[in-house]
């Protein structure tokens, strides 16, 4: 499945919430943890049930709520009930500050005692979830890494930079431990949101590293970002090719073989596959 853009939504705002489908990003994800303060807390998980739980709200995207890692129980009783008995439309569960893989399985048990079983998407944004990032990939529950720059930075006392290069190691450390885990790997906001040529060219940049999807902050986003994610008629053109080469070239027994003026090799081939896996989850949405 395509996740290439990640909308959030605040889930003391219903009527945002209601409206964040029709931005067209893979995934949304209603929040409880950052967007909401603590004094509309229980407001907001109400609020947020009450969307989920209304059957004419079907989006075509995955739909996940953000818990905080020091309220999980709180907040799934106020979606899901005590018991888990509310019937709602929910794909999973993002983690905010993951630290620990324990922070995964404590997620993971929480569902299991309200009788639910959801892919967790774990929120890398501290110091310590970016060193124990191997193991709360490894975790069954985990179905994405997302690195959060912006906590990351207060929490390791960075000044952030329009380059990023406080947090280049982080960045690329999560997308290293994701493909090694064969898990996706999803990248920071981009803070200001009328900023597109710099969304755009951070987008590229993220992709560039390996990234499958970024997070957005605003429904203007999703396009630019979506756009960058999805491989171009030329690319797509190219991967066939190169496919096609190689399958005459398995005929005929060659290791190495050539597409117009370029030698193909394993490392080409992996990635027009990629190309088109890409291509095909962005056709699907």
């Amino acid at each position: 499945m395509a996740r290439r853009s990640l909308l959030f939504s605040p889930g003391d705002r219903p009527e945002l919430m209601r409206k964040a489908p029709s931005a067209g990003a893979d995934v949304l994800c209603f929040d409880l943890e950052d967007a909401v303060v603590p004094s509309k807390k229980d407001d907001a998980r109400a609020a947020v049930r009450d969307v989920l739980s209304d059957p004419s709200f079907d989006p075509d995207a995955e739909i996940l709520v953000r818990v905080a890692s020091e309220t999980v129980a709180d907040d799934l009783d106020g979606v899901l009930g005590p018991d888990g008995d509310v019937d709602v439309r929910l794909d999973g569960i993002m983690v905010s500050k993951a630290g620990y893989a324990a922070d995964i399985r404590e997620v993971d048990n929480e569902l299991a005692a309200r009788g639910w079983t959801l892919p967790v998407f774990a929120l890398i944004e501290t110091a310590r979830g970016v060193l124990n990032a191997p193991d709360i990939a490894a975790e069954g529950p985990t179905t994405a890494l997302i690195f959060g720059a912006e906590d990351l930075a207060a929490d390791i006392g960075a000044t952030r930079t329009e380059e990023g290069t406080e947090v280049l190691y982080a960045r690329e450390r999560v997308v290293v431990v994701a493909a090694a885990e064969e898990i996706d790997a999803i990248d920071t906001v981009h803070t200001d949101f009328e900023d597109e040529s710099g969304l755009r060219e951070q987008t590229e940049f993220a992709r560039s590293l390996g990234y499958d999807g970024k997070m957005a902050i605003h429904p203007a986003q999703v396009p630019v970002i979506n756009d960058a994610f999805t491989p171009s008629p030329d690319q797509v053109e190219w991967a066939e090719k190169v496919l096609d080469a190689r399958d005459e070239a398995e005929t005929s027994g060659a290791g190495v073989f050539r597409v117009d003026d370029e030698m193909i090799d394993a490392p080409l081939i992996a990635q027009a596959e990629r190309i088109l896996e890409r291509a095909g989850a962005s056709a699907d949405r």
